[in-house]
Protein backbone atom coordinates (compact mmCIF):
# COMPACT_ATOMS: atom_id res chain seq x y z
CA UNK A 1 0.00 0.00 0.00
CA UNK A 2 1.73 3.13 -1.20
CA UNK A 3 -0.52 5.78 0.32
CA UNK A 4 -1.36 5.88 4.02
CA UNK A 5 -4.96 6.03 5.17
CA UNK A 6 -6.29 8.36 7.84
CA UNK A 7 -7.93 7.27 11.09
CA UNK A 8 -11.35 8.10 9.64
CA UNK A 9 -10.62 6.11 6.49
CA UNK A 10 -9.41 3.26 8.67
CA UNK A 11 -12.80 3.19 10.44
CA UNK A 12 -14.47 2.74 7.04
CA UNK A 13 -12.00 0.00 6.12
CA UNK A 14 -12.75 -1.86 9.36
CA UNK A 15 -16.43 -1.95 8.39
CA UNK A 16 -15.60 -3.23 4.90
CA UNK A 17 -13.14 -5.81 6.23
CA UNK A 18 -15.84 -7.14 8.55
CA UNK A 19 -18.43 -7.47 5.79
CA UNK A 20 -18.46 -6.59 2.12
CA UNK A 21 -19.61 -5.66 -0.40
CA UNK A 22 -21.63 -2.87 1.21
CA UNK A 23 -23.40 0.25 0.03
CA UNK A 24 -22.40 3.68 1.36
CA UNK A 25 -25.57 3.63 3.47
CA UNK A 26 -24.63 0.23 4.92
CA UNK A 27 -21.17 1.53 5.80
CA UNK A 28 -22.66 4.61 7.47
CA UNK A 29 -25.00 2.48 9.56
CA UNK A 30 -22.17 0.22 10.74
CA UNK A 31 -19.65 2.93 11.65
CA UNK A 32 -19.29 3.36 15.40
CA UNK A 33 -22.34 5.34 16.61
CA UNK A 34 -20.15 7.83 18.49
CA UNK A 35 -18.78 9.18 15.22
CA UNK A 36 -22.15 10.61 14.15
CA UNK A 37 -21.07 10.97 10.52
CA UNK A 38 -23.42 12.21 7.82
CA UNK A 39 -24.01 10.24 4.64
CA UNK A 40 -21.89 12.81 2.77
CA UNK A 41 -18.96 12.25 5.13
CA UNK A 42 -19.10 8.50 4.53
CA UNK A 43 -19.27 9.04 0.76
CA UNK A 44 -16.30 11.44 0.91
CA UNK A 45 -14.25 8.86 2.81
CA UNK A 46 -15.23 6.14 0.35
CA UNK A 47 -14.17 8.44 -2.49
CA UNK A 48 -10.78 9.01 -0.87
CA UNK A 49 -10.29 5.26 -0.41
CA UNK A 50 -11.22 4.67 -4.04
CA UNK A 51 -8.66 7.29 -5.13
CA UNK A 52 -6.01 5.52 -3.03
CA UNK A 53 -6.92 2.20 -4.69
CA UNK A 54 -7.57 0.42 -1.39
CA UNK A 55 -11.24 -0.24 -2.18
CA UNK A 56 -13.22 -0.94 -5.34
CA UNK A 57 -16.84 -0.34 -6.23
CA UNK A 58 -19.32 -1.79 -8.66
CA UNK A 59 -22.66 -0.47 -9.79
CA UNK A 60 -25.74 -2.12 -8.33
CA UNK A 61 -28.63 -0.32 -9.93
CA UNK A 62 -28.49 3.32 -8.80
CA UNK A 63 -26.05 2.63 -5.97
CA UNK A 64 -22.54 1.29 -5.58
CA UNK A 65 -21.25 -1.68 -3.64
CA UNK A 66 -17.84 -1.19 -2.02
CA UNK A 67 -15.28 -3.84 -1.14
CA UNK A 68 -11.68 -3.75 0.08
CA UNK A 69 -8.79 -4.38 -2.31
CA UNK A 70 -6.28 -4.52 0.54
CA UNK A 71 -6.60 -7.30 3.12
CA UNK A 72 -6.61 -6.32 6.80
CA UNK A 73 -3.50 -8.47 7.36
CA UNK A 74 -1.64 -6.68 4.56
CA UNK A 75 -2.58 -3.30 6.02
CA UNK A 76 -1.52 -4.27 9.55
CA UNK A 77 1.77 -5.63 8.23
CA UNK A 78 2.53 -2.40 6.37
CA UNK A 79 1.60 -0.13 9.27
CA UNK A 80 3.58 -2.24 11.73
CA UNK A 81 6.63 -2.14 9.47
CA UNK A 82 6.33 1.67 9.09
CA UNK A 83 6.12 2.11 12.86
CA UNK A 84 9.13 -0.11 13.54
CA UNK A 85 11.15 1.51 10.75
CA UNK A 86 10.29 5.07 11.77
CA UNK A 87 10.62 4.79 15.54
CA UNK A 88 13.00 1.88 16.09
CA UNK A 89 15.34 1.87 13.10
CA UNK A 90 13.67 -1.19 11.61
CA UNK A 91 14.48 -3.38 14.62
CA UNK A 92 11.90 -5.18 16.71
CA UNK A 93 14.02 -5.65 19.83
CA UNK A 94 14.04 -1.93 20.78
CA UNK A 95 10.23 -1.86 20.49
CA UNK A 96 9.84 -4.80 22.88
CA UNK A 97 12.43 -3.27 25.22
CA UNK A 98 10.58 0.04 25.16
CA UNK A 99 7.30 -1.65 26.08
CA UNK A 100 8.94 -3.73 28.80
CA UNK A 101 10.66 -0.69 30.34
CA UNK A 102 7.36 1.18 30.52
CA UNK A 103 5.59 -1.72 32.27
CA UNK A 104 3.36 -1.94 29.22
CA UNK A 105 3.69 -5.73 29.07
CA UNK A 106 1.38 -7.80 31.22
CA UNK A 107 2.30 -11.26 32.49
CA UNK A 108 0.05 -12.63 29.77
CA UNK A 109 1.90 -10.58 27.11
CA UNK A 110 5.24 -11.91 28.34
CA UNK A 111 3.97 -15.50 28.31
CA UNK A 112 2.69 -15.07 24.75
CA UNK A 113 5.99 -13.56 23.59
CA UNK A 114 7.93 -16.40 25.23
CA UNK A 115 5.68 -18.98 23.54
CA UNK A 116 6.13 -17.23 20.19
CA UNK A 117 9.92 -17.15 20.57
CA UNK A 118 9.96 -20.81 21.55
CA UNK A 119 7.90 -21.70 18.47
CA UNK A 120 10.20 -19.64 16.24
CA UNK A 121 13.27 -21.42 17.59
CA UNK A 122 11.78 -24.86 16.81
Amino acid sequence: MAERISDAEHAVMEVLWDDSPLTAQDVGERIAPGRDWSANTVKTLLGRLLAKNVIAHEADGRRYLYRPLVAREEYVEGESRRLIDRLFGGKLTPLVAHLAERDALSSQDIAEIEALLKALKS
